[in-house]
């Protein structure tokens, strides 16, 4: 069982387009290379996709034009108004292990369920309306790109399913309605930074994760515990393994954790966390679980773990759980429990 990863001093691009296509041995091609990338980094640009650059040039200059408003304005729609965790992210607002505030902005959408759903009206975390600005055009471009991106994280899934040894159409039976988060980030021109971590070391909380980003910053730690660069690619997401399919596979994909350096550079930043059903129960697969794995990663409840890990993020939330007014989910874990991060606890941050 691979626990490690390698020391890596580059991210691998992995070409999906074989994915798409009818011919099995294609695919079954790609999701090797798939595999091996998910083994050795956990982290790797992926070309070959269907999301069109136009939807991706729609985002961007929405977010440009949303960050670029009045503070008063931007926090009419601030995230702690909202009853499904959707809105204005102020800098500051987020706290990773560690305890230093990212210096940041970000507006956090999902799929845009209306109230009557009935897992928004059973009160399901995360889930619910979207927060929209009023700023024509936003909520069209923010929907359309994370349609599209949607579909890839289902692509991949199939690509991952296959790797696994597993029915392509696996994990489906765990994507009815996933609280997937597609997050609009800001990290503001700073003519005086020095080059040190911006956003505190961390790993994703879902299954996995598709970026967007415009500008060099994000880090990714290789199996030797040193910071490697992930500058943009054109035209391609960077995708890294998150906490649930670490679990799933029982290590053999780990959550590979990543921070952003502070540079001068203004730099915008689109992750869609791809996340299985809140009900989701997640535990290594037949196939990995050996005794090993079943000691490292019992059964943990998918939604359970990313609420709680949202709820300790947050200075919002931080402050409801301290009045008494939120309580986590029974056996949540303490941030920075999965990936290298766990393994590297002493790296400074």
């Amino acid at each position: 069982m691979n626990l490690t990863h390698t020391g890596f001093d580059r991210l691998p691009v992995v070409d999906v387009s074989g994915l798409y296509g009818d011919d099995f041995e294609a695919r079954l091609a790609t999701a090797r290379t798939l595999d091996r990338a998910a083994r050795d980094t956990g982290f790797f640009y992926v070309t070959g996709h269907q999301v069109t650059r136009e939807q991706q040039t729609a985002l961007v200059d929405q977010a440009k034009r949303f960050f670029a408003a009045p503070n008063d304005w931007k926090m009419r729609y601030y995230i702690g108004n909202s009853r499904a965790h959707r809105g204005y992210v102020p800098e500051g607002e987020e706290v990773f292990a560690g305890g230093k505030r990212d210096r940041k902005e970000a507006f956090d959408t999902g799929a845009d369920l209306p109230l009557d759903d009935p897992l928004v009206a059973a009160g399901t975390p995360l889930l619910g309306p979207n927060v929209w600005p009023d700023q024509p055009g936003f909520d069209h471009a923010v929907t359309g790109y994370y349609r599209a991106t949607m579909a890839l994280g289902r692509v991949l899934f199939r690509g991952f399913s296959l790797a696994l040894g597993l029915p392509e159409t696996h994990f489906e039976q765990y994507l009815n309605t996933p609280p997937s988060q597609l997050r609009l980030i800001h990290y503001p021109h700073d003519a005086t930074a020095a080059d040190a971590p911006g956003i505190g070391a961390h790993t994703d909380y879902e299954c996995f994760t598709i970026l967007m980003p415009t500008a060099p910053g994000l880090e990714v730690m290789n199996g030797n515990g040193e910071w490697i660069d992930a500058p943009p690619v054109d035209n391609a997401f960077v995708v890294n393994i998150g906490d649930m399919l670490e679990v799933w596979t029982g290590g053999t994909y780990v959550a590979t954790s990543h921070r952003v350096r502070k540079v001068s550079e203004e730099r915008y930043s689109f992750p869609l966390f791809f996340a299985c059903d809140y009900s989701t129960v997640v535990a290594p697969l037949p196939e990995f679980a050996t005794p090993e794995a079943r000691e490292k990663y019992p059964p943990v409840a998918a939604g359970d773990h990313l609420f709680a890990q949202t709820a300790q993020s947050f200075m919002y939330l931080k402050q409801r759980i301290a009045r008494g007014d939120l309580v986590l989910p029974d056996g949540s874990k303490a941030l920075a429990s999965f990936g290298q991060q766990a393994r590297y606890a002493a790296v400074e941050e």
